[in-house]
């Protein structure tokens, strides 16, 4: 703002979807030149120049470019696991079976 109450930017881009993308995606990256490669897989955060932030089972990846990315799984308001089962004793599957034991 500036000293009338006016604002000194733009608004922020109305777009949902960065070539193809949303933030929440779940993506598979196989980055075959820069100093980024190798392959990641893990959450998408767009970002309206093409170049994403993954967010892997590691850690963050900065700057990753859309050619690189192929979707796995759109977002679609529930979080996923990145890798193994749930171990903890309140899962379904060990509920399932501490019943079907007393049978």
């Amino acid at each position: 703002m500036d000293k009338f109450g006016f604002p000194r930017t733009k608004p922020k881009p109305r777009q949902a979807t960065v070539r193809g993308f949303r933030t929440g995606d779940l993506v598979h990256a196989r980055v075959t030149t820069g100093k980024k490669q190798g392959t990641y897989q893990g959450r998408v955060a767009v970002r309206s120049s093409g170049s994403f932030n993954i967010t892997t089972a590691n850690g963050v990846v900065q700057g990753i470019a859309h050619r690189f990315c192929r979707k796995t799984q759109s977002a679609d308001g529930y979080h996923y696991n990145f890798g193994g089962r749930d171990s903890s004793p309140t899962s379904a599957g060990a509920a399932g079976r501490s019943i079907l034991a007393g049978i």
